[in-house]
């Protein structure tokens, strides 16, 4: 684990030149708190992504600790900012695995960011952890994103379930399912189509996969993953909104937070949608796909701060 905070701490370099680098400056060069400061350092919030709204009320929340803890320095500044950093980020929330399995994650997300790549590696994951995993090949819409599925389960060592090009993807989930009760498998990952929110047939074929999922297994889907690429900054954090009224989606995987200048975008995410990150993604590695540790998220954010006060 060691080993992973060190690639977090490097994969989040340029968002931290991007707002903790310039934190850092605003506090080394000035002795005094004054509103001067407290506005710049919203403006750097919102460079970061984190989004207007987090950024007022982060902001907010340090002029309040800042009077009830009677500080005068602005260099003391630091550390209440990364302590409300780790706040608003939260406790770190597992994956729902049902006991006994199978557990049914339903994986949404529009083209481009990286949905069956993360499902592949979560097939991973799971199988490194000694569960026999089944890929539903729900994005029936490309015969690339079938093969592409295909690739990953031969990688990941997990089984796919999968129809023609064309198919109903509902047919295709209660096949998964299927699979799953018979073969005794822990963990089915259901792939979908790259959903735009204004295309409401699929928005709606999405619900009906949903329902035959329920219908087989009441207490599923499990968990519904949105995935969201980091390096788009504010349009992740409205793909997220719009996908929480309309998939009903329990958890975020942030891809691509490695090489981009908007990782703030997590806190936007946290304070504007209130979907817990579950999973981040900082590389193209089997295994740089991880559970997000929201203290470590925020201790790897402020660490170049951390080593120039060192």
């Amino acid at each position: 684990m060691a080993g992973f905070f060190s690639q977090l701490k490097q994969g989040l370099v340029k968002t931290r030149q991007n707002f903790v680098d310039k934190v850092g400056e605003l506090l080394t060069g000035r002795r005094k708190i004054d509103e001067e400061l407290y506005e710049a350092l919203e403006e750097a919030l919102i460079r970061s992504d984190a989004g207007v709204n987090t950024a007022m009320e982060l902001v907010e929340k340090l002029r309040r600790e800042v009077k009830n803890r009677k500080l005068t320095e602005a260099q003391e500044l630091r550390e209440v900012l990364q302590e409300l950093v780790a706040d608003l980020l939260g406790a770190g929330k597992p994956l729902n695995l049902a006991e006994p399995g199978p557990t049914v994650i339903l994986v949404v997300g529009v083209n481009g960011v990286g949905k069956t790549t993360t499902i592949g590696k979560l097939a991973n994951y799971f199988r490194r952890e000694g569960k026999r995993v089944i890929l539903a090949a729900g994005d029936t819409f490309r015969a690339a994103a079938i093969d592409q599925l295909e690739i990953w389960g031969e990688r990941s060592g997990a089984e796919v379930v999968k129809q023609k090009e064309g198919a109903d993807p509902a047919a295709v989930a209660f096949d998964a399912i299927q699979a799953a009760k018979s073969r005794q498998a822990d963990v089915v990952l259901m792939d979908t189509a790259g959903r735009l929110h204004n295309k409401v047939n699929l928005m709606e074929e999405l619900r009906k996969v949903k329902r035959v999922i329920t219908r087989e297994i009441p207490a599923a889907p499990h968990e519904v993953l949105l995935v969201l690429d980091a390096t788009t900054g504010q349009n992740a954090i409205q793909q997220a909104k719009l996908f929480r009224e309309t998939a009903g989606v329990t958890g975020i995987v942030l891809t691509k937070l490695d090489g981009t200048a908007k990782g703030g975008v997590v806190l936007g995410i946290q304070g504007e949608v209130r979907i817990p990150v579950k999973w981040i993604g900082i590389g193209e590695g089997m295994d740089d796909l991880r559970p997000f540790v929201p203290q470590d998220f925020a201790a790897a954010l402020f660490s170049g701060l951390d080593e120039a006060e060192g």
